[in-house]
């Protein structure tokens, strides 16, 4: 279905200067409900950074976050994600957002102690099955009252619509669109609702919210974690600085994920178990991007092989009464499973384990079981996308991408009309970030709409030594406020 923007001309947006890059923030009212739009309103929070080369400038960039419970002004406003001398700051106002729930745009609160009884482990039994169902009734129920109104509309239609609420409120008539992972759900149900209001539109490392069943939401995201961690061992065989070159890296990981089974797997600088699920999740995390990480993995399986120290990463936020925690509320407002109960989940986990002996089980199962019991509205359930009269659509896509694995993106490319995949192939999530080559691609088209040729392929970029800088700052990891991946 296709809609058009307000004719009422949007109140004039009130720039003030935020961060150290020129940037400059807002606030814009929108409604908390579209279905009542002269109902109650929030205000939304967007950023700035005005192109840098102002007489070729193109238009406005939206440039959204993922998550779903990122902030879009952290890292691509006040930090530097897109960097000065790339085309798109040259060109392009870039403009980003808090997204409706998170950060600075009336943030979904909870009480911080709850959050932190989530249960930690897929449901090992009955028993541990109800309990996730009455901690997520318990959790959603206590959001809902921490938060107000706003929790039962922070969908990704919602958002789509936020979109062109800025499109307007900026006065531009077409907007460019580009996002990687979570965001590209906003911008396919943008080009649904409002086809004719974008220039072009780049979607990174896709969703597929046509997904219906758990099992193959499940067994996707598996299959890429099981193809990411093999990719791993070719390379750390190919590598010679590698930490594990010359040994049996398979094996090694084999033998670590029983012993953290069998809860025999503990760190030596505290004595403290490391779980199976931690073990995992580390893993899980690395195959983000192999640059920044893949030597960390190594060097720490390596210590754990050992005996070693070798302390697997945590996440914190500073100690308060209620914690900003968007995920489940909106994750569970766009996504809803049909699972008969514990037996059910149980055969799944077994049927992966068997398909996949190495990684099991991937850590989005949090995914299924989160919408378990709670109670907020499914707004926006799952659907086959329907678009038309849309620009032609670059999608980039990895070989094995953890985070939105591979099959989703051929699924939501054959969603999309005029749609030009860009094979990635190699490992990793955002492939903006992954390959030089991609990157090339992407900002080619977004500035001069030329799309790569069809069956264009990137080679994979992987790195042959340790990087200077092991970690990106941890404003632009891809984890929740519980310390879980995110999209």
């Amino acid at each position: 279905m296709t809609t058009t923007a307000a004719s009422a001309a949007p109140a004039p947006v009130s720039w003030a200067a935020c961060g150290d890059h020129g940037g400059e923030c807002a606030t814009i009212k929108v409604p908390v409900d579209y279905a009542n739009p002269s109902g109650p309103a929030l205000d939304l929070a967007i950023g700035r950074l005005k192109a840098l080369n102002p007489a070729k400038r193109i238009g406005v960039l939206i440039v959204h976050p993922g998550g779903p419970d990122a902030s879009g002004i952290n890292p691509f406003i006040l930090h530097d994600a897109i960097p000065a001398e790339s085309a798109l700051r040259q060109y392009f106002d870039l403009v980003s957002v808090d997204p409706r729930g998170v950060a600075r745009s009336n943030p979904i609160q909870c009480d911080r102690d709850l959050v932190e009884q989530m249960p930690a482990t897929y449901p090992a039994d009955e028993s541990e099955y109800r309990t996730w169902l009455a901690y997520n009734a318990k959790l959603s129920q206590n959001c809902r009252e921490r938060t107000g109104p706003v929790f039962d509309h922070v969908d990704t239609t919602s958002a789509a619509r936020d979109v062109d609420a800025i499109r307007a409120a900026l006065g531009e008539r077409q907007i460019s669109f580009f996002a990687i992972s979570y965001g590209t759900q906003v911008g396919q149900q943008y080009a649904e609702l409002f086809p004719r209001n974008l220039r072009a539109m780049a979607i990174d490392s896709n969703m597929d919210h046509s997904i219906t069943s758990a099992f193959r939401y499940l067994q996707t995201t598996t299959e890429d974690f099981e193809g990411s961690f093999k990719a791993f061992v070719t390379w750390c065989g190919q590598t010679q600085a590698c930490p594990l070159n010359g040994e049996n890296v398979t094996a090694i990981w084999d033998g670590l994920h029983r012993k953290a089974a069998e809860g025999t797997l503990k760190d030596p600088s505290t004595g403290e178990p490391i779980t199976a699920e931690q073990l995992r999740m580390f893993l899980f995390d690395g195959m983000y991007d192999p640059a920044g990480s893949w030597f960390d993995v190594a060097t720490t399986l390596k210590a754990l092989d050992a005996g070693k120290a070798a302390a697997l990463r945590t996440f914190a936020t500073p100690k308060t009464e209620t914690v900003s925690y968007a995920y489940p509320a909106i994750w569970c407002s766009d996504w809803k499973w049909q699972i008969s109960g514990f037996r059910q989940l149980d055969q799944y986990r077994k049927a992966l384990e068997a398909l996949y002996p190495h990684t099991k089980l991937s850590p989005f199962w949090s995914d299924v079981v989160y919408c378990l019991g709670w109670q907020g509205k499914v707004t926006n359930p799952q659907h086959r996308l329907d678009i038309s009269g849309t620009p032609p659509t670059l999608l980039p896509k990895a070989r094995h991408d953890v985070g939105t694995p591979a099959a989703w993106n051929y699924a939501a490319a054959a969603q999309i009309p005029d749609v030009r995949i860009l094979e990635y192939d190699g490992v990793g999530h955002g492939q903006y970030r992954n390959s030089t080559c991609a990157r090339d691609h992407i900002e080619t088209y977004l500035t001069s709409l030329k799309l790569p040729p069809n069956g264009t392929r990137c080679a994979p970029e992987y790195p042959s030594q340790p990087p200077a800088s092991v970690r990106r700052p941890q404003e632009e990891r891809p984890l929740s406020v519980t310390g879980r991946p995110l999209h």
